[in-house]
């Protein structure tokens, strides 16, 4: 297994990796709003905070050799299902291969987010 790190997506906050490959599948964490250059979560809304988490992810993969264009699986988190075509109009621009996924509302999330997203994707 090797642990995958970049700059360019937020340090994890607790005792996890942003991402581990294995073998051929990279099993990233979930990201959350943070932006990597000031860590803090900067959008209040969903549409902005979907689109740095899929920015995060993005970085992350990239790091590992791979890219959104090879996930294979997403698990979503939502704060309030009401956003749900708000976040599937965002995510679907950077999710154009359209991987399998699960999709939940949660009762809350790290830091008081909107939305998480997890990824296993093709190394």
């Amino acid at each position: 297994m090797d642990k995958i790190y970049t700059k360019n997506a937020p340090e994890a906050i607790g005792p996890y990796s942003q991402a581990i490959r294995t073998g051929n599948l990279i099993f990233t964490s979930g990201q959350i709003a943070i932006n990597p250059a000031s860590g803090a979560v900067e959008a209040t809304d969903i549409e902005g905070q979907t689109d740095q988490v899929c920015r995060n992810l993005k970085a992350v993969l990239e790091e590992a050799g791979s890219g959104l264009e090879k996930v294979v699986k997403t698990v979503c988190f939502l704060a309030d299902m009401n956003d749900f075509s708000t976040f599937n109009k965002i995510y679907g621009g950077y999710f154009t291969s359209k991987p399998a996924r699960s999709c939940v509302a949660v009762k809350s999330l790290p830091k008081g987010v909107l939305v998480e997203v997890e990824a296993i994707a093709e190394a």
